[in-house]
């Protein structure tokens, strides 16, 4: 089932120490990682969603964990974050074939980050018809041959 917007569909915990602390959460919950040399960074899997991610605090910020919401809409949500008194800290940026985030601080001082999809293309309508006609094909040729059957 898809997650609504709104919804928290990744952790990122920020460590001075990430080897440390993927240790920890490995041997205490049984969480699986996997490493991304390329992004220095480590992904997680917990039991069930939401996953995540391990790194490095960003520069002049110290421990935390930061959940990443879903938008469909991420310029609009920063239009949104703006209006209502909060401060976006990274702009929108790409994440390569995924998706696209910004970073923001809430006008309480908490810092989190909203996420975009890369949207999925539909299938074109010229191939949704052709698969349908081939399905009534196959519709017709069955009732041809049940009927040979019966004579």
């Amino acid at each position: 089932m898809p997650s609504k917007p709104g919804s928290i569909v990744h952790v990122e915990i920020h460590s001075p120490a990430p080897e440390k602390t993927q240790r920890f959460y490995e041997s205490v919950f049984g969480w699986k990682f996997e490493s991304v040399p390329a992004m220095n960074y480590t992904t997680f899997t917990a039991p069930s969603p939401p996953n995540g991610g391990i790194m490095s605090p960003m520069e002049g910020e110290g421990p935390t964990v930061m959940n990443y919401i879903l938008s469909t809409e991420i310029d609009e949500t920063i239009r949104k974050i703006e209006l209502a008194g909060g401060a976006i800290l990274v702009p929108k940026s790409e994440i390569p074939k995924v998706g696209w985030f910004a970073i923001f601080r809430d006008p309480a001082g908490v810092t989190q980050a909203v996420y975009q999809d890369v949207a999925r293309p539909a299938r074109p309508a010229a191939a949704r018809a052709r698969k349908a006609k081939r399905a009534a094909k196959k519709v017709k040729r069955g009732r041809r041959s049940g009927r040979k059957g019966r004579r």
